[in-house]
């Protein structure tokens, strides 16, 4: 899989992908990521991407040509199965379309900034526009990160045990269930007496009971889903 990222702080984005998960999967050649800094496609020897909004108000917007002319560049090279932009009114991303984008060969990401983007970038370049959450960050790149490890650590050979995804949180509209390991007695508090059965369809059927009761309790607009 292959991943461009489009930004003005290429910097930002240098750290998430230089450790752990990430960092290995980009050492096994398994995901490709590449940090395309939008100034090295901008129309004046300022490296200008940004200018006033047309009509006034506050805050500037980022140009339409250094984003165009990016894209373009990229398009050169490259089939891209999605153009997808961070921004806060997108599509609030959940595992689904983090599996959905797992399963594609490449796309780019660009990066909101400022005010945001000139709305024709929305309407003639970008596919897809994803949100992480009802809230406004300074700029896309952080957003960017979550949804890369999202996406990349569903991706087979990432992981080195694959079924440790398919048992997330959300992966079946359900919370995982709780979670335990040594020792099992501390301070006195012991884990369930299931856990240590080494009966396996029992733990199974355990652990969904408390998939469903989690789930019931902290998000019951999940839960629905598996009613009746």
């Amino acid at each position: 899989m292959k991943i461009d990222i489009i930004t003005v702080l290429p910097q930002l984005l240098e750290s998430p992908f230089q450790h752990s998960i990430l960092k290995r999967a980009i050492e096994k050649k398994i995901v490709e990521v590449n940090l395309i800094n939008l100034r090295d496609y901008a129309v004046d020897k300022h490296k200008q991407v940004d200018d006033y909004a047309f009509g006034g108000g506050a805050g500037m917007v980022m140009m339409i040509e250094p984003i165009a002319n990016c894209i373009a560049a990229l398009k050169k090279n490259c089939n891209y199965d999605e153009v997808i932009y961070m921004t806060p009114d997108g599509e609030t991303l959940n595992q689904q379309t983090s599996n959905y984008l797992s399963t594609l060969g490449n796309i780019i990401i660009l990066c909101g900034h400022y005010k945001g983007v000139d709305e024709r970038v929305r309407e003639h370049f970008i596919t897809r526009e994803i949100s992480i959450g009802d809230y406004v960050l300074s700029g896309g790149e952080l957003a960017a990160a979550v949804v890369c490890d999202s996406v990349i650590r569903l991706i087979p050979g990432v992981l080195s045990d694959e079924t440790s995804a398919l048992t997330d949180s959300f992966q079946d509209d359900l919370l995982a269930p709780p979670v335990y390991t040594r020792p099992a007695e501390y301070n006195g508090w012991k884990i369930p007496e299931i856990l240590l059965s080494g009966h396996n369809e029992k733990i199974d059927q355990w652990r969904l009971e408390k998939s469903l009761e989690r789930t019931k309790t902290r998000r019951p607009d999940l839960y629905t889903k598996h009613q009746p």
